[in-house]
């Protein structure tokens, strides 16, 4: 018999209200250390944690930040429809992150910035950088704080069966407190805590789910071959091979490499090659996800194969399998999941909007209280805005949250990968090329999104290709426009570095070398080993 996931809140013992009681005191005390622990330094700042995370915490932090809600109810849910294709959108990743780790981050260090407007405001002027933060600012506040916020709320709702606007609320204040007292660095050492938390949990209940499906093996042979296939044929409407090939790296290129939200950490670094390392860290915490995400939804269709929607799959798994004191352990971990998320989005949304247009436009003699100060104003403004914005995606039927969440990520992307890209490899980049790609690229961009998703949606109109080859081809497009552009100016203004900023650039080190030619091996291998069916 199914036990009805609605029900959690009925099994709820007293050990498991204790366990999450102990475990936002916990928090709490993490949290309070490291904002008030040490004596402050008069030139210590929210936004970057005062140059003190080494690799562990950096790992760590980007995969909290990666990690949201959703991610979880939805590689469960495709893990229980159609196998482990979607651990692509993770191990595919250590390609961009090694882009990130060994050619970005030695750039970023360098040029000793504290905010992605920031770098490409230093190469193509403050046009370039004001258009780069207005931008940065709309997408974390729909992409980052909305939908998570979003994502979070519904499953609150599921496990508790509180309103919508009072499981918001809640769970962004709680989030919003580490951003605003302690900032990086109290959001780095709580996301440490709490995803060593995560995989404890979640390695819980695979371990649960295997025993009861009668061990690896019968996991194995219960379930279509095509299951354990990373790489789906081109006829497969959902996954085809080449729509992941080739649209991916775009959307990857822009979250890992230029999103201030996944980047924030790295700048946060002790030194660049513990940047480097701590990128390199979670391309193996990402090897994860096949065991601890995906292999849920894969148990659920053996144990549970008649669901009515394969989106309850986690939370069937978790109320079939756990016993009374576990349940208040996965409220804790999918509370855990939304703070790290939304504590990075907020914190990253403090940092864009203080330094790119609060010290720079309105107040450019601000002093660092005036920027804590108006970091923290940001802070609580982003948490209105977010829940307004989460109770209106509330409002609109039929949501499928990832191929929603992936596909505004791949509208939003093309115009920040190709200003990336060309600004780092093609030297002709001028700052007209740039700025157009910014303003007039991302309006074409994000307008085909809304027509794609809303005006005339895929599901109905099949016209459309699949939404990471229009991602694909909208970058081909502003590339090949960014440089015919570039070289028909005729008053170009290209960016020329100094030899200092050439002298600062550091090469990598044997121990990074060495982590990511072990990392790329390792990778090849598991490609390898979930393709030979």
């Amino acid at each position: 018999m199914i036990i009805c996931m609605s029900n959690i809140v009925s099994r709820l013992t007293v050990l498991d209200y204790s366990v999450v009681i102990i475990y936002l005191i916990i928090l709490m005390v993490i949290g309070y250390r490291a904002s008030f622990g040490n004596k402050k330094q008069p030139d210590e700042t929210l936004f970057l944690a005062n140059k003190s995370l080494g690799w562990a915490s950096i790992g760590f932090n980007m995969w909290g930040t990666n990690v949201g809600p959703s991610m979880l109810l939805a590689f469960a849910s495709i893990g229980y429809s159609t196998g482990i294709v979607a651990v692509n959108f993770d191990w595919y990743a250590f390609v961009f992150l090694m882009l990130l780790a060994l050619v970005f981050a030695p750039k970023y260090i360098a040029a000793k910035v504290s905010t992605m407007p920031e770098f490409m405001g230093n190469r193509y002027g403050k046009s370039t950088r004001n258009i780069l933060a207005w931008y940065a600012l709309i997408k974390m506040l729909i992409s980052w704080l909305s939908l998570g916020l979003f994502a979070g709320g519904f499953l609150v709702r599921q496990i508790l069966g509180i309103p919508m606007w009072q499981s918001v609320i809640v769970l962004v204040s709680f989030a919003g407190l580490f951003a605003f007292t302690g900032g990086l660095k109290a959001i780095a050492r709580v996301n440490v805590f709490q995803m060593l938390l995560l995989i404890g949990v979640s390695l819980t209940l695979t371990i649960l789910g295997v025993a009861k499906a009668g061990g690896l093996s019968a996991v194995y042979h219960h379930v279509p071959t095509n299951y354990w296939n990373l790489i789906h044929p081109a006829s497969d409407v959902k996954y085809p091979w080449y729509a992941i090939l080739l649209g991916y790296p775009v959307s990857a290129i822009a979250f890992f490499c230029t999103d201030q939200a996944m980047v924030q950490s790295v700048l946060g670094a002790k030194s660049l090659e513990q940047g480097q390392l701590g990128v390199n860290f979670i391309g193996w915490l990402k090897i994860l996800s096949l065991p601890l995400f995906i292999l849920t939804g894969i148990l659920c269709f053996i144990l549970y194969p008649h669901l009515d929607d394969p989106a309850l799959a986690y939370m069937t798994m978790v109320t079939n399998l756990f016993p009374p004191g576990m349940n208040g352990l996965v409220i804790v971990v999918l509370i855990a999941v939304l703070v790290g998320t939304i504590g990075s989005s907020l914190n990253s949304l403090s940092t864009v909007f203080t330094m790119d247009l609060y010290a720079e436009k309105i107040n450019p003699n601000a002093t660092n209280k005036d920027l804590i100060r108006v970091g923290r104003m940001t802070v609580i403004a982003g948490c209105v805005f977010a829940v307004g914005m989460a109770l209106a995606i509330d409002s609109i039927k039929g949501l499928n949250l990832f191929d929603v969440f992936q596909s505004v990520l791949g509208f939003i992307a093309p115009p920040l990968a190709v200003v990336f890209l060309l600004t780092v490899y093609w030297k002709r980049t001028t700052r007209k090329a740039v700025n157009m790609v910014l303003s007039l690229g991302s309006a074409l961009s994000l307008g085909t999104g809304v027509v794609y998703l809303w005006v005339l949606p895929s599901a109905q109109y099949r016209f459309w290709p699949h939404y990471l080859l229009l991602s694909f081809y909208i970058f081909v497009f502003l590339t090949v426009a960014a440089i015919i552009i570039s070289l028909l100016d005729s008053s170009p203004e290209i960016y020329q570095p100094n030899e200092q900023e050439i002298s600062n650039i550091a090469k990598p080190t044997k121990r990074v070398k060495f982590a990511w030619a072990l990392l790329t091996a390792v990778m090849i291998v598991l490609y390898i080993i979930f393709n030979g069916h």
